[in-house]
């Protein structure tokens, strides 16, 4: 038989009473250290609930957000953008995570560098075998981007140049560049977290671009990879956390610390400092990359014209470099900007949402109840292919976007900027003899400049809001380029001005001129 249950000889006892009764035979000195301890947790109790009085009246104050979605298709540069949006509404925030980015252009640097000796590397075995190499059949690669040209013609005048001609001082090179890839593996492992880990930390590198095996068959294709990260934060959270667990890992390690780990990179790039300037700086590099297409100074990322100043024991990260390195990320960012001046008080939040088609089904979410949408076309892409669909033109798939946009029941109410993107690569590409009628016969016989392009694509694009859209809006569009820190700046202030003046008279705060 078990024990008997204890009965309390009244109803009207409370047994946490009894529990909280002191013990029968605490002397004074016990019980005046009870008293103290108590008084103290009241104290802290009190505490704890004045602030959450606090912070919920504050709430109540505090006025809505105001939400902002980015939207575009991949390498469009919304990213970019909310960098420039950083430098201008949160300076303190930029000042502590800049320096983190140094990691990212060195990154960037040997990538670019890595890139270029895979190539040479095939040339160099093709030589071996005395084949001419042949060019690729997607002809031309922007070496860190995903586009394809849709020309098929400027193979035929490749093919029918004179062979290249690589020696030993070519083979030296990439004998002596070969400890750069260790250097970039180093580089993605102190961003990147284990594959085991589900954190929501960065990611290991993933399939990126597509590029033909230079002589293989048609349709055979060798894949390349590029660096990304997940991180929910964005990305100064995957850069803080990338420099939290350097720190730790370091702490493992016994002794050193994390800007020592990051200075043995450098270390490595500044032994090869003079090989890759040669590298860049080779004419018969220079011949091979322009006969594949590959065209870096296009391409996010490119830091090879600034080796002398970037590999530097000294070096670091400047607005323009952090604006202009690439880090890709995946997943909805969120970014928050506190409001100043008379808009005190009141917050923007941002959202960059992943461009790529497998990221697209995440952006309806969004649309419920979304202020303004800032909507990137990249213009200089109208010969370029988009790298999930090799047979969609990127400008083309831009439109259908723009399309699905404006004429959404769901943002009806939602004010719309179009932003008419990298307008300087577009301008190089002009400048190149790229013609836009080759690959948009609806141009014409315009003139193939900067102004007459971007007028013609401006008004592709307001023809169809007027068309597609499903309630009368005004039309709001800019040039931009995105990595040009103080023109941009001075059009988000344009852009800031006009979304919060649409705010306000929605929230009937302000009547319309």
């Amino acid at each position: 038989m078990g024990k008997a249950t204890p009965k309390y000889e009244s109803a009207d006892v409370d047994p946490l009473a009894v529990l909280a009764a002191p013990p029968r035979d605490e002397t004074p000195q016990q019980r005046a250290e009870r008293e103290r301890a108590e008084a103290e947790a009241k104290r802290v109790s009190d505490s704890i609930d004045e602030q959450i009085r606090v912070e919920k009246a504050a709430r109540s104050k505090r006025r809505a957000p105001v939400k902002v979605l980015l939207l575009g298709q991949s390498e469009s540069g919304k990213s970019t953008i909310v960098k420039n949006f950083q430098i201008a509404y949160a300076q303190n925030a930029w000042a502590e995570q800049r320096a983190s980015w140094r990691s990212v252009v060195l990154l960037n640097l040997v990538r670019s560098v890595n890139i270029i000796l895979d190539q040479l590397a095939r040339e160099l075995a093709i030589s071996r075998t005395t084949i001419t190499p042949a060019p690729p059949a997607s002809l031309r690669l922007h070496a860190s981007s995903s586009a394809t040209s849709l020309s098929d013609s400027e193979s035929d005048v490749r093919s029918q140049s004179s062979p290249l001609r690589f020696g030993e001082r070519h083979k030296l090179l990439a004998l002596r560049l070969g400890p750069l890839r260790r250097v970039q593996a180093d580089l993605e492992r102190r961003l990147c977290a284990p594959p085991d880990d589900d954190d929501g930390g960065p990611g290991p590198a993933t399939p990126f671009v597509e590029m033909e095996a230079a002589g293989a068959a048609p349709g055979r294709r060798r894949r390349t990879h590029e660096f990304f990260v997940r991180s929910r934060a964005g990305w100064k959270g995957a850069l803080g956390w990338a420099m939290t667990r350097a720190r730790t890992r370091a702490g493992r390690r016994g002794g050193g610390n994390a800007e020592d780990e990051a200075d043995e990179a450098m270390e490595v790039i500044l032994g090869c400092k003079e090989d890759v300037v040669a590298l860049w700086k080779d004419a018969t590099v220079r011949a091979m990359l322009a006969r594949h297409g590959m065209e870096f100074e296009d391409a996010p990322g490119f830091f090879l014209d600034d080796v002398d100043r970037i590999v530097s024991r000294s070096y670091a990260p400047s607005d323009a470099d952090v604006v202009r390195a690439r880090l890709r990320t995946l997943g909805v960012q969120e970014y928050p900007f506190p409001c100043t001046g008379p808009q005190a008080g009141r917050e923007w939040v941002m959202y960059d949402v992943g461009g790529a088609r497998s990221c697209r089904s995440a952006w309806y979410p969004y649309f419920m109840d979304v202020n303004a949408i800032i909507f990137l076309a990249p213009i200089s892409v109208f010969d370029e292919r988009l790298e999930e669909d090799p047979t969609m033109n990127r400008l083309e798939d831009t439109y259908l976007l723009w399309k699905a946009v404006v004429s959404s029941k769901l943002l009806q109410k939602v004010q719309l900027i179009l932003f008419l993107n990298k307008c300087d690569i577009l301008q190089r590409k002009l400048e190149r003899g790229v013609s836009i009628k080759r690959y948009i016969p609806t141009y014409g016989d315009r003139e193939n400049d900067v102004p007459t392009a971007t007028k013609y694509f401006r008004k592709q694009f307001r023809d169809m809001m007027k068309k597609h859209s499903t309630v009368q809006r005004p039309f709001y569009s800019y040039l931009t380029t995105a990595i040009d820190t103080k023109t941009t700046t001075q059009t988000l202030a344009t852009v800031r001005e006009i979304l919060m003046r649409d705010h306000l008279e929605k929230a009937d705060l302000l009547q319309p001129l």
